[in-house]
């Protein structure tokens, strides 16, 4: 399975703890025992990096075990796609379209627009619990 988690996953993940600190420890196991291949695309890596690191104040010894977790991780090109003219976000455009190209078989966000569509062509969409809780099933 290959999972792409969106920026608010892994920053909720990275510095608090509750579900999505379990669901990116469990992504990164399995992704460890070559269960699953975690994505991670460009927009995203910065977008984590930008806010561990200006919102969040994370420490330097933080940025760089996080840093090392990211580059373990599947790089995969931003995506460039024709967008609907009815897509939510279009800051979410390059996230999704890396999913897209990348053969993703999950996104995993708490955005709530993208959440509301459930799936965009055919790549599902899916909160942080709802992902625990398929991922743990692996």
């Amino acid at each position: 399975m290959r999972i792409l988690l969106d920026t608010n996953v892994w920053v909720a993940g990275i510095a608090s703890r509750g579900l999505c600190h379990d669901l990116v420890r469990h992504a990164i196991t399995l992704h460890e025992k070559e269960r699953a291949c975690l994505l991670v695309c460009t927009t995203v890596e910065r977008e984590i990096l930008r806010i561990l690191t200006e919102k969040i104040a994370l420490s330097p010894d933080g940025l760089r075990k996080a840093t090392t977790i990211l580059h373990r991780l599947e790089f995969v090109a931003d995506g460039d796609w024709q967008t609907p003219s009815d897509f939510p976000d279009p800051d979410d455009v390059p996230i999704i379209g890396a999913a897209l190209g990348a053969g993703a078989d999950l996104f995993v966000t708490g955005d709530k627009a993208l959440l509301a569509l459930s799936e965009f062509e055919g790549l599902p969409i899916r909160s942080p619990r709802d992902a625990y809780i398929a991922l743990r099933g692996l």
